[in-house]
Parts: structure tokens; C-alpha cells; sequence
């Protein structure tokens, strides 16, 4: 983790794999006009959600540190989010979803630490800061919500993917990127667009983590909490976006009882949402949580896991009945009466008990990758398992003897016993062979030559997740994304322009107070006439200082750009309307 990033205690649990994705913020880098695009969002959103949010929103907002004039330094939110349990770290747009998950496992939040342009201040399909510090990390406060995000990072980070899922993803975060980039061309866009419409119209059979994406979405992202008749705003979609919170709240919306169901309701990055689910409580998240858990291979293992895990072409974990855990890229599953009872990997492959890795069976050992039977042996109602040392003496199981091991459903183990591991049970879990042949009626799964046979034991397969049992096994320090956030030069007019920005922020803030408003205005007017938030924040100074000759000049300019811009106009009426209310945020 770079040396400009400061840690805490927090941040220090993280595993090695998910601080490649942690950038240091560079908070120098976000210019006034970013600060006043901030600023507005985050004025108009508190005026409007003090009426339909959840009381948690504006009670996180002070507890979480996040003040409504400025962009959050990191620093800051992490000494306050350390007080509930949190931290916070800066991110490069999307990270995979797996490793989203995964930090909020470790209470750890990700933000995007760029925002978007003035251009899309209403809403943007890239993560920025005002999204996930200002949607995010108030909700946090509330314990409940708190728990009910970390379970859902533990849970989540486990779901299987398909290998559609990551050329998904990647198209998704290639057009947050382009579309939020100025200068993007419109069939560029097009073409992205088209990409993920495509893609998402050939998923085939939706995976756990498409699944669970969907639960993350209608909740943490876009959830209502209380009455279908009365709902208020919980998801940091919502919280953050200052044309979906209101669009959300009328009739155009549907509002659906929150329930398992919810799952299987696909969504659209790219546009707004024509219905949402609202929830009583925050508990009851947890409860459909983990009523989904219960459906996933973590905690139904057999069969269905291991093809899960297969189909995911990417490095998973499967774990037998003794404990045993096997972690690899798995290829193959031999099956009989819809049972497995013989599974391979191919490639990297490492065992482990209880998370961690177990002495000489690491990569380095099983570099070809890892075969083994599943089941009970035939004709013996004791699995090698339940044997007790006398048992497994008695039926032949013990070192330096010659056996073959015929299994329920063929799978022949034939060789001369050197050793075997055990649980702290005192389970058997592996036993290694030398001289090994290993067959499943005329097709070879293992020859002598091939060196030593270690063999798992387990007579079922309990569950099957995503990524490595023990995180040490593998290098996980591999995401290299295929796109990154875009950041043009900026114009000679773009760089004058944020100078007038910055004299009026420096103005209220009482940095200098000798600056001429009434000249902004006019270099404002004559070369950058259709900038409109500028404008608001000279009308606010003039307006607090009752300058009614400079309030009715603004005033007129504003009108011009409305003509002009007609699209802009009910931000500027937003804008104005919050000072002329005199909206006190602090």
C-alpha cells in the first residue's frame, strides 16, 4: 500500500490481495469546481432527503464526518468511521465484485475517489465520492445496517461466479469510464452500451454472484425502508443522486414488498430504475440474506457446487465432510446417481484445514493439480472417516501397506499406504500413497509414475466457494483492470474558468476577502456564459449580503442561460430556491 495512504488498525487487517486495489486519494487534485459540485449535491440532497431519507441518513452524516461544503478527506472520515468499527479506502472506479464484497467484510468501505463532472451532477453510472461518501458511509452509523453490510460482505465474497460474470464487468466499468470521461465520443458510448446489452442478454443461467448482485443492488444500493405507502431512502444510489431520490418517491415508481424474490429482478446500471423494493426494517435484510445464503454452494456443497465452480473457470474451494478443504481451479467432476464421487483441478492447487494451508501441500507440491474420491467405499457401511484407528487397522488402512480402495460408484484406489493426516478431531483427512494407480472403470486417473497420490478424505462434499481456503496459498496480487479511469488535460479555458471557482470559494471561506464578485461575474458572462453554478454560488454571497443590485444582475444572467440551456434550468431553479430558503446545512 503506497506510504501516502494512512492506515489504522482497520485497514491493517486486510489481506495483502485487496490493498492492490487501494489508491491514495489526492485530494489536491479535486479542483473548485469539483468542491462546488459537491457542495451543491450535497446542499440540495440534505434539504430534500431531511423529509424522505431514513433518520439514519442525517444523524450518519455528522457522525461519519462528512461535511456538506466540502469533499470528505479520507484521512478525516477514517479517524471519525474508526470510532463504529469502519474505515474507508479510495478506489480506481469498479473493483471486481468479489473484492468489493470482501473488504466490506473486513468493515471496510470503498470509495471512488473521483467525481463526476458538472456535466452529469445528476447522476453518473461510475462510483464516485459523492455515491459512495455521501450515499455509504452515513447509513453506516446505524448498527444494524452496519451488521447487515459487513454479513453481506462475508457471504457475498464467497458467491461462485460464471465466467460471463467478469467479461460483464468489465464491460460495465469500460462504459462508467467512457461515459463519465468528457470528450467521449457518442459512438463510442454506443458501441459500450451495446456490448452490455448483448451481454447481458446471453448470461445463460444467472450465477451465485449475479444473484446476490441483484440483493446488493435492491438493498445497500437502492433500497426504501418502511411502508410500501410510505417508504423513505436508504440506498446509496438514492442518497446520492439528486434526481432519483425525488423521481423515486412519486407514483411513477413502483414500490415492492422486500422478499427473496427480489433476486431473481435483474437491473440496469445505465438508467433509472421503474420499481424498487422496500423493506419493514433493517433486520429483515438480514433475514432474506440469509435465506439466500442458505441456497448457495457455500452451504449446500454436493454436486451442483462443484459444477458451480467449474463453470467459473476461476480458482474456488471445495470442503469434504472431515474438514478437509481443497482449493484450485477446478475441471472435472465425475459423477454417479447424482452423486460426485471423483473431482479434479487442474493447474495450482493447495489443501487446507480450517483456512489454513497444511504443511507440505501447498502449490509447490500439487503444482499438476489435485484428484480425489469422494463417497464411502463399497460394501462398507463405515466411511474411512468415522474408523477409528482399530477400524482402519483392521480393514488394512495403515502405513506401508499394499490396498486398493474400491469406492460407491467405481473409483478404484490401489497402492501402498506411506501416511495419512488427521483433524483435530482425529478424523483421517488425507492418506498418501506411493506406487498408486487410481482408476474409474477403464479410464486412468493416476499413474504410478506420476509420484506420490494424496488423497482427500470426506464422504460428501459440504461446501464450495469462491477463492482460496487459505488467502496465503495462491498470489492473489494479479488484477491488472482492462480499462482505467480516464483524466483528459484540461483547456486553457477550463483552467480559467476553475480560477474563478476557486476565488469565490476562497471569498466564503473568508481566505480573501477582497476579491471583486461583481468582476467574477462579468469575466463569467464574457467567457464562460454557460457555466451556471458559479453563478448560484455568487447569488448566495449576494443574497446572505443583501446586495440586491448583484442578486438582480445574477438573477438576469441566470434567465440567459436557462434560454440558452433549457436543460439546466430546474437545477438553477433547485439551486436558487435552497438559498432563497435559507437552507442552514452544517
Amino acid at each position: 500500500m503506497s506510504n501516502t495512504i494512512e492506515s489504522n488498525v482497520i485497514l491493517n487487517r486486510l489481506p495483502k490481495h485487496l490493498k492492490q486495489f487501494i489508491k491514495p486519494q489526492n485530494y489536491d487534485d479535486y479542483s473548485a469546481i469539483d468542491q462546488a459540485v459537491w457542495r451543491y449535491v450535497m446542499r440540495k440532497n440534505v434539504d430534500f432527503l431531511a423529509k424522505v431519507a431514513h433518520k439514519s441518513y442525517l444523524d450518519g452524516l455528522k457522525q461519519t464526518g462528512i461535511s456538506i461544503d466540502s469533499i470528505p478527506n479520507m484521512y478525516g472520515m477514517n479517524r471519525i468511521l474508526k470510532d463504529i468499527g469502519w474505515a474507508a479506502v479510495a478506489v480506481d472506479g469498479f473493483i471486481p465484485p468479489n473484492a468489493f464484497m470482501e473488504f466490506q467484510a473486513y468493515n471496510v468501505l470503498v470509495i471512488a475517489s473521483d467525481i463526476r463532472q458538472l456535466e452529469h451532477i445528476e447522476y453518473t453510472p461510475a462510483p464516485d465520492i459523492i455515491h459512495e461518501g455521501a450515499g455509504h458511509a452515513p447509513i453506516i452509523a446505524n448498527p444494524e445496517y452496519a451488521e447487515y453490510l459487513r454479513r453481506f460482505g462475508e457471504v457475498g465474497c464467497k458467491a461462485i461466479s460464471s465466467a460471463k460474470d467478469y467479461e460483464l464487468y468489465e464491460a460495465v466499468r469500460h462504459l462508467s469510464i467512457i461515459k463519465e470521461a468528457p470528450n467521449s465520443k457518442e459512438d463510442d458510448i454506443a458501441s459500450a452500451e451495446k456490448k452490455v446489452e448483448d451481454l447481458q442478454k446471453n448470461m445463460g443461467k444467472p450465477s451465485e454472484m449475479a444473484l446476490i448482485r441483484n440483493l446488493h443492488w435492491w438493498t445497500v444500493e437502492y433500497g426504501l425502508i418502511g411502508t410500501v405507502e410510505n417508504p423513505k431512502i436508504y440506498g446509496a444510489g438514492l442518497l446520492s443522486s439528486i434526481g432519483e431520490s425525488a423521481w423515486c418517491m412519486t407514483n411513477e415508481v413502483e414500490k415492492l414488498p422486500y422478499n427473496i424474490e427480489a433476486t431473481y429482478k435483474d437491473f440496469d446500471i445505465t438508467k433509472p430504475q421503474p420499481q424498487l423494493f422496500v423493506t419493514p426494517d433493517f433486520a429483515h435484510l438480514s433475514l432474506i440474506l440469509e435465506e439466500f445464503a442458505n441456497t448457495m454452494a457455500l452451504r449446500k456443497g454436493g454436486l451442483s457446487g462443484v459444477n458451480k465452480l467449474i463453470h467459473s473457470h476461476a480458482l474456488g474451494t471445495v470442503e469434504l465432510s472431515t474438514g478437509i478443504q481443497i482449493s484450485g481451479v477446478f475441471s472435472n467432476v465425475i459423477e454417479d446417481e447424482g452423486q460426485p464421487i471423483y473431482i479434479q483441478t487442474s493447474g495450482e492447487t493447495a489443501l487446507a484445514y480450517r483456512e489454513k494451508e497444511l504443511v507440505g501441500h501447498g502449490i509447490e507440491t500439487h503444482t499438476e493439480g489435485f484428484g480425489s474420491p469422494i463417497g464411502k467405499l463399497k460394501g462398507i457401511n463405515l466411511a474411512i472417516e468415522d474408523m477409528s484407528p482399530r477400524d482402519l487397522s483392521a480393514y488394512n488402512i495403515y502405513e506401508e501397506k499394499v490396498i486398493s480402495l474400491e469406492f460407491e460408484g467405481g473409483i478404484i484406489v490401489s497402492g501402498e499406504i506411506i501416511t495419512g493426516k488427521r483433524n483435530l478431531q482425529g478424523k483421517i483427512i488425507l492418506i498418501s500413497f506411493k506406487n498408486c494407480t487410481v482408476t474409474h472403470h477403464d479410464t486412468l486417473l493416476f499413474k504410478p509414475e506420476w509420484g506420490i497420490y494424496d488423497m482427500a478424505v470426506g464422504k460428501s462434499i459440504v461446501s464450495a466457494f469462491s477463492g482460496p481456503a487459505d488467502l496465503n496459498s495462491f498470489d492473489l496480487i494479479t488484477h491488472v483492470p482492462s480499462t482505467q479511469t480516464i483524466h483528459v488535460k484540461k483547456s486553457s479555458e477550463l483552467l480559467k474558468l476553475e480560477a474563478l471557482y476557486k476565488q469565490i470559494r476562497d471569498y466564503r471561506e473568508g481566505k480573501n476577502k477582497t476579491i471583486s464578485r461583481t468582476k467574477v461575474l462579468e469575466e463569467l458572462i464574457e467567457n464562460h456564459p454557460n457555466d451556471w453554478l458559479l453563478p448560484i454560488e455568487l447569488y448566495e454571497l449576494a443574497f446572505i449580503g443583501n446586495e440586491t443590485k448583484l442578486c438582480e444582475s445574477i438573477i438576469n444572467h441566470l434567465e440567459t442561460i436557462k434560454q440558452n440551456r433549457p436543460e439546466v434550468g430546474r437545477l438553477i431553479d433547485d439551486g436558487l430556491g435552497i438559498v432563497k430558503k435559507g437552507t442552514v446545512v452544517k
